[in-house]
């Protein structure tokens, strides 16, 4: 049997059943990119420090790059591409869009999936507590601010709170 010999696993994958035939010392990040063709899980550090990579398996959001491949087996795994429901954007990716959360949008996937599970868990969070659940999620573009208040935003029209936008554009202009 050759060394590098594929293993073949199933799992759900954004709602789906999916199967999957992989390298066995691939992670979970290069199986949904490079097996899956799911190209929205970014590649970033793949040391586990910047969040860029974070998905959601059984609802609890994870770093994929840590993860090997064949740990997906009979788990649930959510990347940003099943966040949304059909055409309709997840309240959280609409608030980010609404609020210009998203400068070049390459950590946006995982601080999504991670804000995703906070909100799940507390749907009325406070400040502390979203700054504490993104920590792991590194941003170069932003000062965090708008991405602290888009989950704000989002958490309060997923409770039905009527919430206008503020009045300014996202790009400061009148």
């Amino acid at each position: 049997m050759p060394r590098h010999s594929k293993k073949h696993i199933s799992f759900r994958l954004n709602g789906e059943q999916t199967e999957v035939a992989f390298a066995p010392h691939k992670t979970l990040l290069e199986v949904l990119r490079e097996d899956l063709n799911l190209t929205g899980t970014k590649h970033g550090c793949e040391l586990g420090e910047c969040g860029t990579c974070a998905v959601l398996v059984d609802g609890r959001s994870i770093l994929s790059c840590l993860m090997l491949g064949l740990d997906a087996e009979g788990r649930d795994v959510k990347t940003i591409e099943g966040m949304a429901q059909g055409a309709e954007l997840h309240p959280l990716q609409q608030t980010f869009a609404d609020l210009g959360a998203a400068q070049c949008g390459y950590c946006s996937p995982g601080f999504l999936l991670v804000a995703e599970e906070l909100l799940r868990k507390s749907p009325d969070p406070t400040r502390t507590e979203i700054q504490e659940a993104l920590s792991g999620n590194l941003c170069r573009c932003t000062g965090y601010i708008k991405i602290y208040e888009a989950v704000e935003l989002a958490a309060a029209r997923m409770r039905g709170e009527e919430v206008e936008l503020p009045k300014e554009s996202i790009y400061g202009l009148d």
